[in-house]
């Protein structure tokens, strides 16, 4: 499902213990992020007992169900199924390996200050794939030895539909501000039902405002020279490539070139510390036919040619519109555009997608009479223009840097050579 997918959400059982089943047939569907899988049987047989149940999160490698499978499997399939006959002590095998892990752990443990409490990092790898928040982390009631959270109360906790979540700490100053507990009429309508992904986006949008202070600026550019380009070569391009050139592989090659000028835009935040990204791996906010949003990634854009890009964008396109993007399609991004534009935008203000530091959102590319200078003076044409609109996190990223990150982008896109050759 993935090289780098460390953990899976069981989303439902399609076969009960007890069923049988053909070589083939689906027997789970599994999320990773915002991705679903299904899991064929590796062969005939019957479905003894199921280790986890629907919404357990399963890290990768661990037994999820026991299965008597006909003669014709492999050998070295039925060795495995012998293997995985005693699941409660292999159980109890891997507890013990927490625990001593933990331990051994203790001096990188995150403590809070209003509790004696230490998360270890297991309870941290679950909070940071559910979008929690380390002071929501201390909110939580633990039942562990001295007050430690153990993984059962967080997951109880999410299932719990997260009741402090935006809850504010205790203080002891009386001119401090509080959210004010208000109760709202939120009228009578239609009742739907979030869906997985939306429930996803919508956790990742708050902790995402909660997490950085966001800093949006703006500028504006001038695309002509880009626009005529593309559309003189347009179609010499696909026909000589066998790929549309849409204005996307355009944008993520100009935006991958800005990034290698200013490396500390290609960034993450780790408490105290930024790391630096080697890869630049552009990230494409992209609607899916469900109108929720993934974001396919484009990995190392800045060491490839316009008609590899071009290849990867529409590749990863197509899979979005036919919901078969894969996990490794949707890791690893370190800068992220979103293009407003699509939708009749003027232009946007984006929320950082984490744990990023920006993000750049492109407007509708629109025409106007511009005040131009040309060699007989100033002159009014007709001009391709766009606005370009980039948030930050004000906590790594300041005005100097998220200016002039976002200025070298609009000079890129003005500076499109229009004798380029395809």
């Amino acid at each position: 499902m993935g090289e780098s997918i460390t953990e899976g959400t069981i989303i439902n059982w399609l076969v009960n213990e007890g069923d049988t089943f053909d070589e083939g047939d689906i027997i789970l569907e599994v999320a990773t992020d915002k991705v679903d899988n299904e899991v064929p049987a590796p062969a005939s047989g019957v479905l003894i007992k199921t280790l986890f149940g629907a919404k357990d999160v399963v890290p990768v490698s661990e037994v999820i169900a026991l299965l008597e499978v006909s003669d014709t499997v492999k050998s070295s399939e039925k060795e495995t199924a012998i293997k995985n006959e005693k699941p409660q002590s292999k159980k109890k095998e891997q507890k013990r390996k927490t625990v001593q892990a933990v331990s051994a752990s203790t001096s990188n443990s995150f403590s809070v200050n209003n509790a004696n409490t230490f998360f270890s990092p297991l309870i941290i790898e679950i909070a940071k794939e559910q979008h929690i928040s380390f002071e929501e982390l201390a909110r939580i009631p633990a039942t562990g030895h001295e007050g430690r959270l153990r993984k059962s109360d967080l997951f109880q906790y999410i299932e719990d539909g997260r009741p402090y979540k935006f809850a504010q700490p205790i203080t002891q100053d009386p001119t401090a501000y509080r959210i004010p507990q208000l109760t709202f009429d939120k009228g009578k309508g239609k009742i739907v039902e979030m869906d997985r992904m939306r429930q996803m986006i919508a956790d990742h949008m708050v902790y995402s405002k909660h997490t950085s202070p966001h800093v949006t600026a703006y500028v504006e550019a001038d695309l002509t020279n880009m626009v005529n380009w593309r559309n003189t070569n347009k179609v010499s391009f696909q026909e000589k490539y066998g790929e549309r050139l849409t204005f996307t592989p355009l944008f993520v090659e100009a935006v991958a070139k800005a990034v290698k000028d200013f490396p500390n835009i290609n960034a993450s935040v780790d408490g105290n510390t930024i790391i630096v990204k080697e890869d630049i791996n552009i990230g494409m906010a992209t609607a899916l036919p469900s109108g929720n949003l993934i974001v396919p990634v484009v990995k190392n854009a800045d060491t490839k040619d316009l008609k590899t890009l071009a290849e990867n964008v529409n590749e990863l396109a197509e899979k979005a519109r036919g919901n078969k993007l894969a996990g490794d399609d949707i890791k690893g991004s370190t800068f992220t555009i979103s293009n407003v534009g699509t939708f009749g935008s003027v232009m946007g203000t984006p929320i950082i997608n984490q744990p990023e530091v920006a993000i750049l959102a492109l407007g509708i590319i629109k025409k106007r009479p511009e005040v131009i200078e040309t060699e007989n003076g100033d002159e009014i044409a007709i001009r391709s223009m766009m606005y370009l609109s980039l948030s930050f996190d004000h906590r790594v990223v300041d005005g100097f840097l998220g200016g002039s990150f976002l200025r070298r982008v609009a000079d890129y896109f003005e500076q499109f050579d229009v004798n380029r050759k395809i």
